[in-house]
């Protein structure tokens, strides 16, 4: 038996750049199923990092307080230590505006919220183990998705189909859409520990040590995230030393987990590596179909970028499909709305991009005399202020910072 199910727009993948662009399309009052292949949001190691910036955003689509009452923590601070030294200082409460601070909210509170909200919405379908198969046609054009339920096929008509399936997209395969993936010098170890004692917990730090760098961020309710830098492909080598390696390697840049790493990471089980790489997609979209979030422009972990573009990619684009889909030839409305919705976020988008690529290099220099220029540039940051604020403001506050001040519903 199999299942048929006709909407307006089909989004595969359950993520907060699928679900945001959900939640804003039903209530544009836009019929919108979301197809999500786990029966849960509860996964590990998934991009916590909400931004000033995306904060506003949400705080806008009504679902910030919601998700902030499911646990969250404010971050204050971000610290960078080179060579055992204190380089940069920030104090995000110097930055005067309406959300300021970086938030960690665990995804699946997020996700949740998001989910909630949308279910309030008749035009709103959410199917859960689901996995997408196929992509349906007519003619040229993607006419819907073909997948596998818990209980059965389903077939799924959509004037528009939205990938938001992460950064290994097999809808944006499926599609044919050319990418190029840029790897970087890196992999990351992740891991999570309890807090060390001596441990403000509203502070982002960052541990450089010539080519090493590990980044410790504070996570709902009470540990640290913990990611380490090994050379691209050196899982294999790292492991041979046994778990100890990794004990050593944190060791130098965290000294204060020395014991807490040691009785709480016994086995390299308690660990997730994430290939780092950087996808450019030239185009993200062809007729019926397009792409946001990660399987649009994968980015590095590096500041913690990929959940904020994929919600503001959501905002950006939902308002334009709610006015394509209820003119007269929605599908041709759509195709012009996905192709301006690139034009206008791909200068932002190479922006973030270029700055992570930089940050990257900076972050593995071996060469001693690159070591102390990279050490000299965040002193001079932390001098100079104007300069400091400058790169702050582009980072996590450029929405705010442009007043944009309309509603983020269509």
């Amino acid at each position: 038996m199999t299942m048929t199910v006709s909407t307006q727009v089909c989004v595969v993948g359950g993520g907060p750049g699928g679900l945001s662009l959900a939640l804003l399309l039903a209530r544009s009052g836009i019929r919108v199923a979301v197809v999500e292949q786990s029966g849960h949001f509860n996964r590990s190691f998934r991009g916590e990092t909400i931004s000033p910036d995306c904060a506003y955003l949400l705080n806008e689509m009504g679902v910030l307080e919601q998700a902030r009452d499911r646990g969250y923590l404010q971050v204050r601070r971000m610290e960078i230590d080179d060579g055992g030294r204190r380089v940069l200082n920030v104090d995000f409460g110097d930055f005067d505006y309406p959300q300021r601070y970086p938030l960690e909210i665990p995804q699946h509170n997020l996700l949740e919220t998001m989910l909630g909200e949308a279910r309030q919405h008749e035009s709103f379908t959410f199917l859960p183990r689901t996995r997408v198969t196929g992509l349906r046609y007519s003619g040229d054009r993607v006419s819907g998705v073909q997948a596998t339920g818990p209980d059965s096929e389903v077939e799924i008509d959509a004037t528009l189909t939205v990938a938001a399936d992460g950064r290994y997209s097999k809808l944006r395969a499926m599609a044919g859409l050319d990418f190029r993936t840029i790897p970087q010098d890196r992999d990351v170890v992740w891991l999570k520990t309890p807090f060390p004692d001596e441990w403000e917990r509203s502070t982002y730090r960052i541990r450089l040590r010539g080519d090493r760098n590990g980044v410790f961020l504070p996570t709902y309710p009470d540990m640290v995230r913990v990611g380490f830098n090994i050379p691209k492909g050196g899982l294999k080598e790292i492991r041979r030393s046994g778990i100890g390696g990794l004990h050593e390697r944190l060791d130098e840049l965290a000294p204060e987990l020395k014991s807490i790493v040691r009785s709480e990471v016994d086995s390299w089980s308690a660990t997730s590596v994430l290939d780092i790489f950087t996808t450019v997609v030239p185009t993200w979209q062809r007729p019926g179909f397009a792409v946001v979030g990660d399987a649009a422009h994968t980015f590095s972990p590096i500041l913690g970028q990929g959940v904020n573009h994929a919600i503001v990619d959501a905002v950006d684009l939902a308002p334009r499909l709610a006015r394509a889909l209820r003119g007269a030839d929605a599908r041709e409305a759509a195709d012009h709305a996905t192709a301006a919705f690139q034009r206008d976020r791909e200068a932002e988008v190479r922006t973030t991009r270029s700055l992570q690529l930089r940050q990257e290099k900076a972050f593995t220099l071996g060469n001693p005399a690159l070591v102390l220029l990279r050490q000299r540039l965040y002193r001079t940051a932390e001098r100079v202020t104007a300069l400091r604020d400058a790169v702050f403001r582009r980072i996590y506050f450029r929405i705010q910072r442009q007043h944009k001040h309309r509603s983020v519903h269509a």
